[in-house]
């Protein structure tokens, strides 16, 4: 319950302090008074979005506190947790904003940011305004309000039904997006073709590029690399025994007929080297009958280095890596090429998910057209208390075939404004008295399972008057038995209704524009419902008939 509420440079308003009780509280006062005002700052306090165009003109920044009650522990150990002072369940909330726009928020003395607030606060006042009668004609609006009645059970299965709708749409998306591709995908696949023919063409081997130059490199010198080789060979191995075999072997065996330890050493060493210049010689010998001068073989060598070149210059990349590349290149291939195979997979699969996905939105809609059902009902009845005895509503959930995050039905409000009408959609058929009964009637109806300790409501009574006026104010009456409930009203006889009159009047005499709110006193009452009555607070027909007013409503 909201207890208090004090508002510092708002608007009209420079300072004003409203005291509120349990049950059923009138805020009233001439057009422009400053009503709106006094919402604006409990929107503040509740954690609605801050406009620095609200602050007074001439002040730095608004203020505005209040205080409210709950005995809901859940949200009281929470706001524990976040560090505010909740002793003997007050929630003390305040809220600044400055004229550079800059907001503050704090609960119980420990700042929070205003999205906590608003969080925390719809858990203990909720307001309906013009605007939610306005977008009660909207079907968005119409299956809002129809899912919200059918509770945790429509939103489980409604929560079910969307997570196949998600698989359902990625699928659709990935399909397009390959079909979308398979042009492209052909393209890059008879390229890629090209390019395994030619590597595998080659029938090569990493390294063979490296081995090839080196040949033509060795038959391009030839006779430079024999005469290199003979020479070093007859070095070595000589036929009149002049060599290096013949020198190194006679050494050795000079040293191996001392005694000396270390010249046997140096005579094994030397022996080493004899057989080692036996096997280079040797190795001479054979590279020196290998050596082909043949004119053909280095053509046909040139020839292969020059196929390898060709595949090189085409793709931009070394023979020896296009040749490690070539198994990637077959499975990409062979991934491009199985596409439409794939296509064929994937649409398989999301036909199965259609059939799913029909089958969750068929249980939604089953579920929505069995709470459409309850709710007309509910809301037929409390149309019957607002005046309007002989209406219905009807709800129409008719399924489609085309599916979104909501379902795939069509869900439209139509109004039989009296007995033996036609139902009409509330967007043709309901007039602005009718539209704002019916907004309070579904209200009514979908809070009626809540513990909602304040509802406000700003001139939920537009369009409605007489005696249909008079039955708005006693369901209001009677709702506030329950909750705590603030009206916004211009109808004397809805705020008779009220347990306590809240007055705001506007002074125009300064330089500034300033508005005052005061709690009415029963004979100010009267006088405050004579002017909302004939515009005259003292005609004293219009005081007879505010006296029988507030007589008939208590």
């Amino acid at each position: 319950m909201i207890a208090s509420l004090g508002i510092r440079n708002i608007g009209v308003i420079s300072s004003a302090n409203l005291e509120f009780g349990p049950g059923f509280t009138a805020l009233t006062g001439e057009t422009g008074a400053g009503k709106t005002m006094v919402l604006t700052a409990l929107g503040l306090l509740l954690g609605t979005r801050a406009d620095s165009s609200t602050v007074r003109r001439g002040s730095q920044q608004l203020l505005v506190e209040g205080r409210i009650f709950s005995s809901n522990p859940e949200l009281l150990t929470r706001l524990q947790e976040l560090g505010c002072d909740t002793a003997e369940n007050e929630i003390l909330i305040n809220r600044t904003v400055s004229s550079d726009g800059r907001s503050r928020a704090a609960i119980g003395g420990a700042a929070v940011p205003v999205s906590v607030l608003e969080e925390i606060t719809s858990e203990l006042v909720t307001i309906h305004g013009q605007s939610e009668q306005i977008r009660l004609r909207a079907p968005a609006k119409q299956r809002e309000a129809l899912d919200s009645f059918g509770g945790s059970g429509l939103a489980a299965t409604k929560a079910a039904y969307l997570g196949v709708f998600r698989e359902f749409q990625e699928l659709r998306s990935r399909i397009e997006r390959m079909r979308s591709a398979s042009e492209t995908d052909e393209l890059k696949l008879n390229a890629l073709r090209l390019k395994i023919s030619d590597i595998a063409g080659l029938e090569s081997q990493v390294g063979e590029f490296t081995e090839v130059e080196d040949q033509i490199n060795r038959l391009s010198n030839v006779e430079s690399l024999r005469s290199a080789a003979t020479k070093a060979h007859d070095a070595l191995s000589s036929e009149d025994g002049a060599d290096a075999t013949e020198f190194l072997a006679q050494a050795s065996k000079s040293l191996e007929s001392t005694s000396d330890p270390d010249l046997k050493k140096l005579a094994k060493q030397l022996s080493d080297l004899t057989s080692l210049a036996g096997d280079v010689s040797g190795e001479l010998s054979s590279y020196l009958a290998d050596l082909d001068a043949d004119p053909q073989v280095l053509d046909r060598l040139l020839g292969r280095k020059a196929e390898l070149v060709a595949i090189e210059r085409r793709y931009g990349v070394p023979i020896d890596e296009l040749l490690s590349d070539l198994p990637r290149f077959q499975s990409d291939a062979l991934d491009l090429d199985s596409s439409d195979e794939q296509i064929e997979k994937l649409e398989m699969q999301f036909r199965e998910l259609e059939s799913k996905l029909q089958s969750h939105a068929k249980t939604l809609t089953a579920e929505r057209v069995a709470a459409g059902s309850l709710l007309s009902s509910r809301v037929s009845e409390e149309l019957a208390q607002l005046a309007m005895s002989g209406a219905r509503l009807e709800i129409s959930v008719t399924p489609g075939s085309d599916f979104d995050v909501h379902g795939a039905d069509k869900i439209e409000f139509l109004l039989a404004a009296h007995s033996g009408a036609d139902p009409r959609p509330l967007s043709k058929g309901a007039s602005g008295g009718e539209l704002s009964r019916i907004m309070l009637a579904i209200e009514l109806v979908l809070v009626a399972g809540q513990q909602l300790p304040t509802m406000i409501f700003d001139e939920v009574d537009a369009g409605v008057g007489g005696q249909a006026a008079v039955e708005l104010g006693r369901r209001l009456k009677k709702l506030a038995e329950s909750t705590q409930v603030i009206v916004v009203t211009h109808l004397p006889q809805v705020a008779a209704f009220a347990d306590r009159q809240i007055r705001v009047s506007k002074d125009v005499s300064g330089e500034i524009t300033e508005s005052s709110v005061e709690l009415l006193s029963d004979t100010e009452r009267q006088t405050e419902l004579a002017r909302m009555l004939s515009g005259n607070p003292d005609s004293e027909v219009a005081l007879e008939h505010a006296k029988e007013l507030l007589d008939s409503a208590r």
